[in-house]
Parts: structure tokens; sequence; C-alpha cells
């Protein structure tokens, strides 16, 4: 049976920057606003024509210095000069959100303990590590991400407060998204966001070098 994520990886649109169709889940939906500047629709629910990008820093910057926008829609569009770092920051606010709601809904688990527990399992598609965390403990989980056949992908983007604010828990370094529905909706937006910054802090690929595995997606980092 297809999941959700699946079916909507099938659906197909053009990129207006370099023209190749590709899944939607690889792409930017934007809309005209009604001062006709270019908003970026994450959840692809706004009315309007969508104009779809790559979900790439590059792609999106130059959208909006080329008039692409303007082109595909053949109406006077302008983007924002930060356009690129709009969408970096609603894509961080998504999956934090994502990750508040997977709590509520016991599909995510915090703390070392029951973390490792889960990794061992096999039942954490995503390691999701406070940024600021000790080196120790994550040296720890890692080990034991490693010694799993699957183990579970990585990303440390989120400061040990972001976290904590969204899963409404104090001190929050440790985190596991368990494998389902959810977390494969998250991946999709985790891959997108990929394409505007690095998914590691530099210092933790000197500290535990990473490759990308087999299954793994450009820019999204195995354990």
């Amino acid at each position: 049976m297809r999941t959700d994520a699946q079916a909507e990886a099938k659906r197909e649109k053009r990129d207006i920057v370099s023209g190749e169709v590709m899944d939607e889940a690889r792409l930017i939906r934007f809309v005209p606003g009604p001062d006709g500047t270019v908003t970026p629709d994450l959840a692809r629910k706004l009315p309007g024509r969508g104009l779809w990008v790559a979900a790439e820093r590059a792609a999106v910057e130059a959208a909006g210095k080329k008039n692409l926008f303007a082109r595909a829609a053949k109406a006077r569009l302008s983007a924002p000069a930060d356009l690129a770092d709009q969408v970096e920051r609603l894509l961080r606010a998504r999956l934090l959100a994502a990750l508040g709601l997977a709590r509520r809904a016991g599909e995510l688990t915090s703390g070392f303990e029951k973390v490792s527990q889960a990794v061992t399992a096999g039942r954490a598609a995503w390691l999701v590590e406070a940024a600021d965390g000790a080196q120790d403990g994550r040296r720890k989980l890692l080990a034991v991400c490693r010694r799993q056949p699957c183990p579970p992908r990585l990303i440390g983007v989120f400061t040990g407060e972001e976290l904590s604010l969204a899963l409404g828990l104090e001190n929050v370094i440790h985190t596991a998204f368990l494998a389902g529905r959810a977390s494969d909706r998250w991946t999709m937006d985790v891959l997108r966001f990929a394409g505007f910054r690095p998914l590691l802090p530099e210092s933790w690929r000197e500290e535990h070098p990473v490759t990308n595995g087999a299954d793994a997606a450009p820019g999204v980092d195995s354990i």
C-alpha cells in the first residue's frame, strides 16, 4: 500500500528555472500575492496559479534575479531579495511544528535512554540531535546507531531550546522520530530544507564523519 507521502511524491510539476519536470516533493510552490509579490506556499494550498521552483537556494535566488516568476506567470511580479531565506525560515518552522505534532501523537520519543531503545529496536527513522548538545551523549548514541543494520538518518539544525519549545518539554537534547507515515512526510520536508542549509553543524562532521547511505537523498546524512 502506498503511503500518503509516496502518493504526493508522484505528482509532477515543471521547475521554472531549469525547465525540468520533477516530483512536487522536490519543489517549492510560490503564488502571486495581492501586491504582485511572490509568496512561498509550502503547504501547496494557497489560491492562485502555482509557480514551481526546485527546492534549492541557488534555484530560488536565480528565479528572483532573472525575473523568471514574472515570465512564467506572464504578469508583473516581483520577488523579495531574501526570498530564499524566507523559504528556509518557513521550512524550519514547519519541521519544528511537525515534531510537536508527532510527539503528541506518540510518534516521537526523547531522552537518551528512550532514544537508545528506539534505535536498538529499529524503530527510529530519524535521530534529531540538538545542535548545541554535548558531544559525549551524541557520540554514545551515534555508536548505538552504527551497530544497527539500518541506522536512522541524522539531523542537527535545531537548538535544544527550539526542540524544547516545539515538544513542550524541558532540556530536549536527544530525540528519535519513529518510522511511519508521519516520519515519511517529515522526511520530504527535510529533503527540501537540505537544499537551503546543511543538516549538520560543520564541527559534527569533524567529530563524527558521516556518509550518504545508498537510500539517502543528496544532502541528507546517514549515520
